[in-house]
């Protein structure tokens, strides 16, 4: 744990577990690496594999659409909570955004008609 309270990943007793001195130089690395980057390089990076998350629920047959629709709502609010932040990827990152949402919705219309229809009896 970090003076500040925030929980230091390199720690020897990670979360209460004795983590061996390789794993946490490696991890030591990991962090300086990540702390040379600028955050909405990471930021970006991980909207891709929510994207890339979401086209592979939808490519599956059936298309697994409650999965698909987590990846698209979780790529949706982080856009929209760093908006204006991620530079000139943003609107890349946007266009895609209204890609899988057009995709799902074709992709569950055709679901949704063979549902059956409920009766009012």
């Amino acid at each position: 744990m970090t003076a500040s309270g925030i929980p230091d990943p390199t720690d020897q007793n990670l979360g209460g577990a004795e983590v061996d001195p390789a794993v946490a130089d490696e991890l030591a690395q990991v962090q300086n690496e990540l702390a040379s980057l600028a955050a909405s390089v990471v930021v970006t990076n991980h909207a891709i594999g929510l994207f890339q998350l979401a086209t592979i629920h939808l490519n599956q047959r059936p298309p697994q659409l409650n999965e698909a629709q987590v990846a698209i709502d979780a790529l949706a609010g982080m856009l929209d909570g760093v908006e204006g932040r991620l530079g000139d990827d943003e609107p890349t990152l946007r266009d895609a955004l209204a890609q899988l949402r057009l995709a799902f919705v074709q992709l569950a219309a055709p679901m949704a008609d063979q549902e059956p229809e409920l009766s009012d009896s």
